[in-house]
């Protein structure tokens, strides 16, 4: 009788003793104060050592897992968000990170609304904020719900074509710009159209010579582009030479809405759109980074969840201080050049190039975790990568998130071997097994209107990934490929296999860069498929240099996949020396797109993907 009753009240008091702890936040609220939902905290950082310390101190509350409520409004953060081991939960215990209420979501935002406008002539002039004891320099200004085109020569995604490019004397010619004066301008940019990819270079000298215009940049970048080979512009290509436009001086200053900054002050300046009469209600992003999970190899950060949350306004200034040469997938060059004698190696005899990369930044980065997920978040107005799940990542999911407004990637997956590794070298010669990424779930992502800042960058991007799940994502209007699985070049085992991309929908891609395709891969992925996706065609890249746009495109030495299932308008089809184990199927217009778009719904409606 005694065991019964025991039993009885421990049945009853169950749900009490697994209830989770509450910690609430608030714009509003004190870090000072008990965290209750009558007295909330005001910070994320001070809601997390809350919770740390609850953890640390066995604090019964923990005992169904801690709950950080945070209350409607934005949350400026003055520094990134940092998680590490010690707010690890369990899994009877997780940590979430959640909006209290879902129709009203908090915002973290990075940025900084301009204040104090004042005329001056045609334009709004603003003081810059001041971080680091000096002026915040940017390469964004967001409105409400777009990014500000900076000042530039051609109306925004307009370019024009290159006369030369000489690697020898390390200049590009160009056609003489309208706009007079440029010659003197002290920030001038160029951005050039390099195939699949852009580079954003900072002028160093325009000499005017007669009806052209000479054109020389500073270090590192000069180098880079004049050496690298891959992908470098090209002078009487398919479709006519590499194109260009220039960028960031006063004088192109010229089109309402445009804008630009004087490094020089911090000052900002900005011409308002026709009938635009009170001052702008502008951000600038003041942090590069907004959330840093971070755990080892030996002690990964586990039992996270982000629910509901909107992360906003990350800067991308990279290109301000060192200009922006990039490989491919928006992952810049840190050196390159093309082996001139006896080109191979023993992995691949017929190599003959190099190169070194880095990571680009991404406003909310996690390495070496387990079980981390985010659901239903939003991603907004960002300068570069929005998520980055960037190495040592296992049995973690992004889960019914949107991505609107990226500059460069909205997801990446998966290390690509940036940092000290040649980026063609099979990756378990690196001995970085580890840092490999395995068991992810991509699900449900809604992805638009990324790619904004570097074109050559992707909607989703995975490189040395395996058992990893991409299914049921809506990617559209980006600049290069929609969906990139897969790195190395190479046909050896890389460690990556059983990658499954399926039911996706991807529209309205390769808008400005070709060499792309809808769904792209790279190297050997050994039991891999893609299978069951809708894909539009690529679009029409005006200033492509090529006709290499495809709805699925295998890339150098992929292998393994099976593909199978797939609709396209066309059956736009592209392989580059593909391995013998590529299993096609029925894929094209024959497939019955109206049936498979069904059932795409109905699997998501079952939570099948």
């Amino acid at each position: 009788m005694k065991r019964i009753l025991l039993l009885t009240t421990t049945m009853l008091f169950l749900p009490l003793l697994l209830a989770a702890g509450e910690i609430w936040v608030a714009p509003h609220g004190d870090d000072r104060a008990d965290g209750t939902r009558e007295h909330p905290l005001r910070t994320p950082q001070a809601a997390l050592q809350r919770a740390r310390e609850w953890r640390r101190t066995a604090d019964p509350r923990v005992g169904g897992g801690i709950d950080l409520l945070f209350e409607a409004g934005i949350y400026r953060l003055e520094e990134p968000l940092f998680i590490r081991p010690e707010d690890s939960g369990t899994a009877a215990s997780p940590t979430r990170f959640r909006s209290a209420d879902p129709a009203r979501p908090a915002v973290w935002s990075g940025g900084v609304e301009l204040a104090d406008w004042t005329r001056e002539g045609e334009l709004w002039v603003a003081e810059a904020p001041r971080t680091q004891q000096r002026p915040l320099l940017t390469r964004q200004l967001w409105s409400a719900d777009a990014l500000l085109p900076r000042a530039q020569l051609f109306e925004e995604g307009t370019l024009a074509r290159m006369i030369d490019f000489d690697p020898e004397n390390r200049t590009i010619t160009i056609p003489r710009p309208a706009v007079e004066g440029l010659d003197r301008a002290p920030q001038l940019e160029m951005l050039v159209h390099q195939r699949w990819a852009i580079a954003l270079l900072r002028v160093r000298e325009l000499r005017y010579e007669g009806d052209r215009a000479v054109v020389r940049f500073l270090e590192p970048e000069s180098r880079l582009e004049f050496t690298h080979p891959w992908p470098q512009p090209v002078i009487g290509g398919e479709r006519g030479n590499s194109s260009f436009t220039l960028l960031n001086a006063r004088e192109l200053l010229d089109r309402p809405g445009e804008w630009w900054q004087n490094y020089a002050t911090g000052r900002i300046y900005y011409r308002p759109a026709a009938g635009e009469r009170t001052a702008p209600r502008l951000t600038v992003p003041r942090l590069r980074r907004l959330v840093t999970v971070a755990g080892t190899a030996r002690r990964p950060v586990q039992h996270l969840r982000f629910e509901g949350i909107v992360f906003r306004h990350a800067a991308w200034d990279r290109p301000i201080y060192q200009g922006h040469v990039t490989l491919q997938g928006g992952f810049p060059l840190l050196d390159a050049y093309k082996l001139r004698e006896k080109p191979g190696f023993a992995w691949d005899p017929n190599l003959e190039n190099q190169a070194w990369v880095e990571r680009p930044d991404a406003a909310v980065e996690v390495r070496f975790a387990e079980r981390i997920a985010f659901d239903g978040c939003r991603f907004e107005q960002l300068g570069a990568t929005g998520l980055d799940y960037a190495a040592g990542v296992r049995d973690a999911a992004v889960e019914r998130c949107s991505f609107r407004g990226i500059g460069g990637s909205a997801i990446l997956v998966g290390p690509f071997g940036e940092g000290a590794s040649e980026q063609h070298i099979p990756y378990p010669l690196t001995g970085g097994e580890e840092a490999l990424c395995e068991g992810i779930r991509l699900v449900g992502n809604d992805i638009a209107d990324a790619t904004q800042e570097d074109w050559g960058a992707v909607g989703i991007g995975a490189g040395y990934v395996r058992d990893t799940e991409i299914a049921g994502n809506t990617v559209m209007r980006v600049n290069y490929s929609g969906i990139a699985v897969g790195w190395g070049w190479t046909s050896r085992d890389t460690g990556m296999r059983n990658n499954r991309i399926v039911g996706n929908t991807v529209t309205d891609y390769a808008r400005q860069l070709y060499d792309a395709g809808g769904i792209y891969t790279l190297s050997n992925q050994p039991g891999s498929v893609i299978e069951a996706n809708v894909i539009g065609l690529p679009g029409p890249a005006p200033y492509a240099t090529n006709d290499r746009g495809f709805c699925i495109y295998l890339d150098a030495m992929t292998d393994g996949y099976t593909i199978r299932g797939n609709y396209c308008p066309e059956a736009r089809f592209g392989t580059n020396n593909p391995g013998p184990a590529i299993v096609w199927g029925a894929n094209g217009p024959e497939i019955d797109r109206q049936a498979l778009r069904a059932r795409i719904r109905r699997m998501k409606e079952k939570r099948q993907l």
